[in-house]
This record gives C-alpha cells, structure tokens and sequence, in this order.
C-alpha cells in the first residue's frame, strides 16, 4: 500500500508538470518575459545607470550598450557588493554569496538574491516532481535521500553571508522532506571529504535509502565505502529501495558502467544543471538525453558560437536564432544581478520542441595546441564509444597535448584511471583514436598530414586520481578534475604523482 507522501506528491507533480508544459512550449515568450523583468529592477542600480538600462528595450539594444563579461572583469562590481554597498549589481543587497574557487584573483563571489536563490530551490524541486510525473514513481518520497553536498557553514566576515552554495541551499530544505534528508547536519558540516563519507556512512548504513544525490565522483567514494564497509555487497543489496540517482557537475556516461557494477542493477537517473550563478536545465525525461533549458527561471539566455567567444564582437543570439547540435557558449542575466555574464560552459542544442541542451565543454577546458579544439563533449563521446565495443571500466580520465615529445611526432595524452582493463589495450586504444577522429575532423587532418601521431594512453592505477586531489587539497567539495586541457600542467603533475 501506498504512503501518504508519494499519493501526495503525485498530486503536486501534476500541477508543476502542467506548469512547466505551458512555459516550456512557449519559450520565446517565457524570455521576453524574464528579460523586461530583469531590464525593470535593473534600472535603479549603479550598473543599469551606467549602461543606460533606460534606453533598452530589445535585445538588440542591450548587445549595444551590456558587453560580455566573465568574474574578473564584472569583480568591481561584485567588490563594492562585498563591502556592503547597496543598488550596485541588483536592487538591496543580496542574500548571499555563494563562494567558488578557480579564478586567478581568488575566490569567486557570486551573488544570490532572495528571487535566485528561489528559483533556485525551486527547479531543483520540480526536476524531482517532474520525475514523478512523467514516470509514475513516487515511493521514493517515503524512505530515505542523501544529498552529498558541500558544508553548510557559513562565512559572517561581511555583510553578507557566504559560503559553498549546496551548504546554502540545505538551509532551505523544505519541511516536509527534512525527516527524510540526509546526512545529519553535524556530519554536513565536516570539512575533510574522507572523513565526511565515513561518517555519511556510517549513518545511512542502517537505513532505507531511495534517493541518493551528488557529483558522481563524489558518490563513487561513497559506494565504493559502502562496499567496503558492508563486506563487499552491491549497493542494491545494502539499499534494496534504491531507484532514484540524480546528478549534475560532470558527464555520468563515463561513470555509469562502473556504477551499474557497484550498484547490481540500472537505476533511474536524472541530470541536473546548476551553478552558483544560476539554475539553467534539468533532464525531463528520465533515462533520455538532454536537459529542459529553464526559460522561466529569472534567467536570460545569449548564446555566442564557441569558436567566436574570444572575439572583440562576437555573434550574440537569443534562444529564437539558435541552430541544433552547434556549441554555443552559454552567456546570462539573472535576477542576482549578473549581467551578459559568461559562465564558461558551452551547450548544444539537440531539441527545440522544447528547447533541449546538453553541457558539451567549459570554454577554458580544451585541447587545441595544433588547431584542433578538442572539447569535453568530444572526447566524452569518444571513451564513451570506446567502451561499448571493448569493456572496460573507467573512474577518471585526463587529456592533454605532447607538443615536443623527446622523440617522433607530438599527439594526445590520455591519462586513464582504470578499474578494469580493456582485454586488448592496443584495440581500445586504435578504436578510441579512431573515434575522436569521427568527432573531431580537424583531429583527423592533423593525422592524415602527420602533424600528429595517434594517442598515447598512459594507464594510472585505481585511486591515482583521488589520492592526487587529496594530496592539492581538493578533494570533494565542489573540486572536479578538468576533462582536458590546452596545457600539460595538470597532466605532468599528475604523472609526477606517487
């Protein structure tokens, strides 16, 4: 017999399905709609005044008079919020600040409003009411749920609050789900990643868990713990409710075979889409491709072409003139007050009734030291192939370029942590390069004119890659290791590393 809450929810998730139906099948104007609000608030600030907010009334206009800025360039701004000024970015001041790493100045500081942080809260809700919905499922709701998130301490150093925005969000559990949520918020709060899945084992060994939540990476070391820890069992077997995996932060393709093995079974899973700044998509079919491109959410979308993203002038268009399967770096305003701010992600269109994405790269992670440009999505896609014709089971991967190797010609390093080995390493490794060559012609010239030779790919024992994050001090967290890069830093030292 059914429970109480999942009849209960089944009622709700209708009601959001209805809602997210009605704005998703009318996009352009669920846009228009979010970029006069935002244009309205703007105006009273510091930086609507100084970018004529008055003046605008079409996205054209505000390309005129709002360039694109990434953090360094928006700091300024986001500095004088930080010190306790009013009516700079947004109206007020902001709730929060929610604080990231990775900028060469320090730490990022992005602002979260009462309105972002809502909507926030908000999708992350509905992708789990939509779930419901569209599959029918709801028992999760009356076990267990583990979010594994970041601490929910928070810095009292300004005026405004700050800290990681996963801790900030577990704040705002609602009522309704906080008997069901874990980990406790003493564990929550504990800082070294290692000893914070111990204990998040430790207290959902004994319990009914439906619903686990996090990067993948991060839930990895949680199941692999749980095996350890319960004597080798499969996941199913410690939770035999378990039916429910939701994700965002990275890719899970790479990640799904060795889950399936730690689990004992397929599970349903949803994708998510999230970021300090914003709440962009999230995956509305279960076990389908693509994230539903929130259009509603206080958010305003631009879309630059990837390769023009370092242009002087690059090609701004609005959802209307985007084009199926091209790269576009993604480009917003919100009700945070981040305005034509370049988030370093690029997606991909592969549906537009409704707008679909999928996350194919960051602009700052690729390979292109010979011309290639090599993305995430690509060399993804690439192992991803791979995999499905010669098994093997994979936990992280690294790739950079040898630009002058000691001796023949240069070519593509891939850094692979392996759990299993592929049975014939030179057929995976002859099938993997062969299929970066299909998804990447400019890769392919490259070979054909013997500027490169194939790839190289150098093996790392299992644990090689959390044992390097641990040894940095970026284990867990919000800490992911970079897919690829222009540059063999991260590449040497992970090599270097014993």
């Amino acid at each position: 017999m059914q429970g109480f809450k999942p009849s209960l929810s089944k009622v709700f998730a209708k009601r959001i399905r209805k809602n997210i139906l009605k704005w998703s099948n009318s996009p352009f104007k669920s846009q228009e709609k979010v970029f006069q609000s935002l244009l309205k608030n703007g105006k009273k600030t510091v930086f609507g005044k100084q970018h004529s907010f008055d003046t605008i009334s079409s996205h054209e206009d505000f390309i005129k008079k709002v360039p694109i800025r990434d953090y360094e360039e928006l700091k300024p701004y986001i500095d004088r919020v930080v010190a306790g000024e009013e009516n700079i970015l947004w109206p007020g001041l902001p709730l929060y600040f929610a604080k990231t790493s990775g900028t060469t100045s320090g730490a990022k500081y992005i602002p979260l409003t009462k309105k972002s942080l809502k909507n926030q809260i908000e999708a992350a809700r509905n992708a789990l009411l939509n779930y419901i919905a569209v599959s029918g499922k709801s028992n999760f709701t009356d076990g267990k749920m583990i979010f594994l998130q970041g601490s929910p301490t928070l810095n009292h150093d300004h005026k405004v609050p700050s800290g990681r925005l996963s801790g900030i969000v577990a704040h705002y559990v609602p009522k309704y789900l906080q008997k069901n949520r874990l980990p406790s918020l003493e564990t929550n709060c504990i800082e070294d990643w290692e000893t914070k899945v111990a204990a998040v084992v430790e207290e959902t060994l004994p319990q009914d868990m439906r619903l686990i939540s996090g990067i993948p990476s991060w839930v990895q070391m949680y199941f692999e713990k749980l095996k350890e820890e319960s004597g080798g069992q499969k996941i199913m077997d410690i939770f035999p409710n378990f039916d429910l995996f939701v994700y965002g932060g990275v890719n899970y393709e790479p990640y799904r075979q060795k889950f399936e093995d730690l689990i004992g079974k397929r599970v349903d899973s949803i994708e998510l889409f999230p970021a300090s700044e914003g709440f962009f998509a999230f995956q509305d079919r279960p076990n389908e491709k693509g994230m539903l491109l929130l259009v509603d959410g206080g958010i305003f979308y631009e879309f630059v072409p990837a390769g023009e993203i370092f242009n002087d002038n690059p090609t701004r268009l609005s959802l209307e003139q985007v084009e199926m399967n091209v790269d576009y770096a993604l480009i917003i305003s919100t009700n945070a007050g981040l305005w034509a701010y370049n988030i370093g992600d690029t997606v991909r269109f592969i549906s537009k009734e409704p707008y679909r994405v999928v996350v194919s790269g960051r602009i700052k992670h690729f390979t292109s030291a010979f011309g290639e440009h090599v993305i995430a999505y690509e060399v993804e896609e690439a192992l991803r192939r791979t995999v499905e014709k010669y098994p093997a089971q994979i936990n992280e991967f690294h790739v950079a370029p040898e630009v002058n190797p000691t001796e023949g010609l240069p070519y593509h390093e891939w850094l692979i942590e392996f759990e299993e080995f592929p049975q014939e390493m030179d057929l995976f490794k002859a099938s993997l390069d062969f299929e970066m060559q299909q998804l990447n012609p400019y890769y392919k010239d490259l070979l054909d004119g013997n500027i490169l030779k194939p790839i190289v790919v150098h093996p790392l024992k299992k644990g090689h890659f959390n044992l390097y994050m641990d040894s940095i001090g970026k284990l867990g967290g919000q800490n992911k290791v970079p897919r690829l890069a222009d540059n063999r830093k991260l590449a040497d030292a992970i090599k270097a590393f014993q």
